[in-house]
């Protein structure tokens, strides 16, 4: 029996060292769904939150691993910030896919509560809720402000984090004073997000699987991924690392018609940089006139891990993605102004998983 398996170098051999090329990297690597809920220009809340179920419903249909939602406050373009509820919302309208956050920014809230409303949702939803975490407020300062009331600025998340897993041990493991009611004794995974190197140690010197946000931090992507395999430490909930790479991906049934729609994100983009975010705006013919030469090259450098093309070209553009990352699992963000054209993209990309899946 022919076994292929990843060498260090990305290179595909079996047992014997012969070359097994044509086995694709996608053969292995999950593939789930990063969905910020976007609100588009002209839509409402409410149309985002029944555009973010049916993707969960069809995500699920297409064979997508997990589904996640982020947390951000104080933007009229995303509508998940009460990220804990949107998940329930999710949970509840799907039968098997896994739903968590992606993540619930842990400096934002009392380790307490977020235990106290994962346990709820592993309770209600058993087997299927994820808890990822990540230590930027997710937000502006002053909105941050608003949300803690005392300002850390995530310098204490190490200690908030342990905080937090004390909730989820078993009565009788630790002395405590407060327990999470429901949350206590769950086995929920915990995941740390990141952008950066610190998240990518800490996950690794716990022994806890990692996310890394490519999407936006393209530069930092393979030095975190490393600093994560080198710091980590077996533990009692994985043996060997376990990393998840999120990364935008635009596809369509032609490229040029995938080249227009990832406009939307370019100017979503540009907007942040210019610290006015809105809405998702629709898509346009052309950038030139929206931007200038500077402002062009930030959002290039920001987004140049985004993938947009047809069928053939995104499938490429994965494939040696994930042999650069060595990713167990991308998260895909496809984040599109018209619902239907963003079903499609994510329906091509799950086609693309599944076709070399099934072999």
């Amino acid at each position: 029996m022919l076994w292929c398996g990843k060498d260090e170098t990305s290179m595909i051999f079996d047992r014997n060292g012969a070359s097994c090329m044509s086995q694709s990297v996608l053969q292995h690597t999950a593939y789930s769904v990063l969905n910020l809920s976007s609100v588009t220009e002209g839509g409402t809340i409410k149309d985002s939150f029944e555009h973010s179920m049916d993707l969960a419903k069809k995500a699920e249909k297409w064979g997508y691993h997990r589904y996640w939602l982020a947390e951000h406050h104080n933007m009229e373009g995303v509508a998940s910030s009460a990220t804990s509820v949107l998940i329930g919302y999710i949970a509840g309208g799907t039968e098997k896919i896994r739903v968590g956050s992606g993540g619930i920014m842990l400096p934002n809230h009392s380790s307490l509560v977020i235990a106290e409303q994962f346990g709820t949702l592993e309770t209600l939803y058993p087997g299927r809720i994820d808890l990822g975490l990540g230590r930027a407020p997710g937000t502006d300062q002053l909105t941050a402000r608003a949300l803690r009331r005392n300002l850390h600025n995530g310098e204490d998340f190490p200690e908030q984090l342990e905080e937090l897993r004390q909730y989820f041990k078993p009565t009788g493991q630790v002395k405590k004073h407060v327990r999470a009611v429901p949350g206590e004794g769950l086995d929920i995974p915990i995941w740390l997000l990141g952008s950066s190197g610190f998240s990518a140690r800490l996950a690794g010197e716990l022994g806890l699987p990692f996310a890394f946000a490519a999407h936006f931090s393209p530069k930092n992507t393979i030095p975190a991924l490393e600093l994560y395999r080198q710091s980590f430490r077996p533990s009692d909930v994985l043996k060997k690392p376990y990393a998840m790479v999120g990364v935008t991906v635009f596809a369509a049934d032609q490229t040029e018609r995938a080249e227009y729609l990832a406009t939307s994100h370019y100017q979503r983009f540009l907007s942040l940089i210019r610290n006015t975010p809105g809405k998702l705006k629709a898509p346009v013919e052309s950038m030139d006139g929206l931007w200038s030469p500077y402002e062009k090259a930030m959002v290039d450098e920001q987004l140049s891990s985004t993938m947009i093309g047809d069928k053939q070209k995104v499938k490429k553009e994965l494939e040696a993605f994930i042999e650069a990352t060595q990713a167990d699992e991308v998260m895909i963000n496809s984040d599109m102004f018209d619902h239907q054209e963003r079903m499609r993209s994510y329906e091509i990309i799950a086609d693309i998983f599944q076709g070399e899946q099934e072999k």
